[in-house]
């Protein structure tokens, strides 16, 4: 049975051969692809567009509705048809491209960033 590392949740510890392997290593590979070298498109977007491209990813906002109602702070992160979110840990940075600031979770949410 894997367990999960503190940092940014990825399962490990299979044993050689056990069953779920393969769908526990399909997930850290795409929350791996979702927060490493993060880069979103927007904070302040509240509602979730309706044909985001593949991999594009958003800090929800405050007041976000949709598939996006109650994950405030949260990345969310389009991948293979469907909204996946990551709760993020204090420290973790973000490239707010419609901003072009760089921003730090912190506690209390995220910080108000600095132009890069």
């Amino acid at each position: 049975m894997p367990q999960i590392e503190p940092n940014l949740g990825l399962a490990y510890g299979w044993t050689l051969g056990e069953s779920g392997w393969h769908s526990g290593m399909d997930a850290n590979l795409k929350r791996l692809g979702a927060i490493v070298g993060l880069s979103v498109t927007s904070r302040s977007t509240t509602t979730p567009p309706a044909s985001p491209t593949d991999g594009e990813r958003y800090i929800v906002p405050t007041g976000a509705t949709g598939a996006w109602a109650g994950r405030t702070d949260q990345i969310a992160v389009w991948i293979a048809g469907a909204w996946e979110y990551h709760v993020p840990k204090v420290g973790w940075l973000a490239f707010i491209a419609d901003e072009d600031k760089l921003t730090v979770y912190k506690l209390g949410g995220w910080s108000a960033g600095v132009p890069v």
